[in-house]
C-alpha cells in the first residue's frame, strides 16, 4: 500500500509538469482516427522515444484529462488494492475527467482490470508500456476487442524534416543538399529526440542502460548480468549480419541455445533489437536457419559501439529496416542462390527490396541478380533497389528485365504511409 499524502503529491507533481511540457515535433499519426476510436488505445516502444509526449499531444481532442505515470520511484510501493484510492484522488483535481492517461501502467500487476472499469464506465483511456509481451498478454487476457494499439519508434526521416520544416518535395539544389545532410545526419545519429535535440551521445547510451538494467535484468530477475550486457553489445556492434545461436553461446558465455533464444526475446519484447528469419515457405525451417539481428536505431548502435563511417552501409540497411517494420510490414531476408536485403509483406502488398549505398560495375550484378532472383521465387509484386542518391543505374551488361524501381533512399523515407497499423 501507499502512504495516501505520498500518492496526492505524486499525482499533482506529475501532472503539472505533463500539462507544462513541450509538445515537440508532431507524430505523424492519425490523431482523429485514435482519438474517435471507442476502445482503449495503447502506445508501445522502446523507452525515450516520445510515448508521453504523444500523449500530451492527443490532450487537446479531450476536455478534461487527468494523467499518472507509474514510472516514478514513488509508485514502488503501488499495488493493484490502490487503484480506487487513486482513482478518487484524481477525479476530486479534476472531477469533470473525460479521458485518463497513464504512463507505463504494466508496472502494477493486475492493471487491466482497473483499466476495463473505467472504460466501461465511459472513460477514454490511453496506455503507455515498454514491453511488448507484457502488454500483449494481458491484453490478449483481459482486454481482449476492448483496444487498439500504437507502436511508437524513435522519429522518422519524415517527422525530422517535418520538424525542422524541410520541404523534401522542393527540388531546387539548395533544398535537396540540405535534405541530403538532413538524410546523413538520420543515419549516424537516428531518431531518438533527445538526441536530436541535445546532441549528446550520453542520452542514448543511458537509455540502452536502463533498458538492460531496468527493463531486462530487473524485470526478468537475471542473474548473469556479465552475459546480458556481452550478448546485447555483441548483437548491436555486429547489426545486420546473420547469426546462429550456437555461436551466440560462445560470445556471450551463456550455456545453451534456449538461453540465447530467451534473452533475444527479451531484447525484442523491450524494443531494443529485432531479429530477422530467412525468407522460406516452410515456418519449421525458418526458424532454424541463420538469422539477423537489426537495432532499433543507428544513433543508438553507434554511440553503444563507437563506430559510424565505416558502418555507414549497415546503418542504411538498419534504417530501412526499421522503416519497414513501422510502415507495418512482416519482413525477412531472402537467400537462395543470390541474396535480397528483405521480403516485405502487409495485406495488400508484397515486396523484394535490394538496398545499397551505391551500385557500381563491382557489384552490379549481385545486386540486380539477388533482387530478381527474390521477384521470382517469393511472388513479389514489385522490386526496389534502394541507394543513397541514386535515381538510375547503368545497364553494365547485366539483366534488367524485370521491374525494378530505383529510388533515392532520402526519397523513399518521406514517401506517406500507414505508420502506425490498428492490430
Amino acid at each position: 500500500m501507499i502512504d495516501l499524502f505520498s500518492l496526492d503529491q505524486a499525482i499533482q507533481d506529475q501532472q503539472y509538469r505533463f500539462f507544462n511540457k513541450d509538445p515537440g515535433i508532431q507524430r505523424d499519426i492519425d490523431f482523429q482516427k485514435y482519438s474517435a476510436h471507442q476502445g482503449i488505445v495503447i502506445i508501445s516502444g522502446i523507452r525515450r522515444c516520445g510515448k508521453s509526449t504523444l500523449l500530451l499531444q492527443f490532450k487537446d481532442f479531450y476536455n478534461h484529462v487527468s494523467y499518472v505515470n507509474f514510472d516514478d520511484d514513488r509508485f514502488i510501493r503501488f499495488t493493484h488494492d490502490d487503484f480506487q484510492t487513486l482513482l478518487t484522488l484524481l477525479l476530486k483535481l479534476n472531477p469533470n475527467a473525460d479521458a485518463f492517461f497513464f504512463d507505463e501502467i504494466q508496472n502494477i500487476a493486475g492493471w487491466e482490470r482497473f483499466v476495463r472499469r473505467l472504460h466501461d464506465e465511459g472513460y477514454k483511456i490511453f496506455i503507455t508500456g515498454s514491453n511488448a509481451y507484457l502488454l500483449s498478454s494481458e491484453l490478449g487476457t483481459h482486454l481482449t476487442g476492448r483496444y487498439v494499439k500504437i507502436e511508437l519508434f524513435p522519429f522518422s526521416f519524415r517527422e525530422i524534416l517535418q520538424g525542422k520544416k524541410i520541404d523534401p518535395s522542393d527540388k531546387t539544389t539548395q533544398n535537396l543538399a540540405l535534405v541530403l545532410k538532413e538524410f546523413e545526419t538520420f543515419l549516424s545519429d537516428g531518431g531518438f529526440p533527445e538526441f536530436i535535440h541535445y546532441q549528446e551521445p550520453e542520452f542514448v547510451i543511458r537509455t540502452y542502460e536502463d533498458i538492460l538494467y531496468r527493463d531486462i535484468v530487473a524485470r526478468y530477475g537475471i542473474r548473469d548480468v556479465s552475459a546480458v550486457k556481452l550478448l546485447a553489445h555483441y548483437l548491436m556492434t555486429n547489426f545486420t549480419r546473420e547469426y546462429a545461436y550456437t555461436s551466440l553461446v560462445q560470445v556471450s558465455g551463456l550455456k545453451s541455445d534456449t538461453s540465447v533464444r530467451n534473452y533475444i526475446r527479451f531484447f525484442e519484447d523491450a524494443y531494443l533489437l529485432f531479429e530477422c528469419v530467412k525468407y522460406d515457405y516452410s515456418l519449421k525451417r525458418q526458424f532454424t536457419q541463420g538469422k539477423k539481428i537489426y537495432a532499433i536505431d543507428s544513433g543508438m548502435r553507434n554511440a553503444i559501439s563507437l563506430k559510424f563511417s565505416q558502418d555507414i552501409g549497415k546503418s542504411f540497411e538498419n534504417q530501412v529496416y526499421i522503416e519497414l517494420i513501422r510502415r507495418g510490414y512482416e519482413v525477412w531476408y531472402f537467400r537462395d542462390k543470390g541474396e535480397c536485403d528483405f521480403i516485405a509483406r502487409r495485406p495488400g502488398s508484397m515486396l523484394a527490396i535490394q538496398v545499397s549505398y551505391e551500385v557500381t560495375p563491382d557489384n552490379f550484378s549481385r545486386e540486380i541478380n539477388g533482387l530478381t532472383e527474390a521477384l521470382e521465387k517469393t511472388g513479389a509484386e514489385a522490386g526496389i533497389l534502394l541507394t543513397m542518391n541514386q535515381r538510375t543505374i547503368p545497364d553494365y551488361g547485366g539483366n534488367m528485365e524485370k521491374e525494378i524501381q530505383v529510388i533515392p533512399a532520402w526519397e523513399w523515407f518521406t514517401y506517406q504511409s500507414d505508420y502506425c497499423v490498428i492490430r
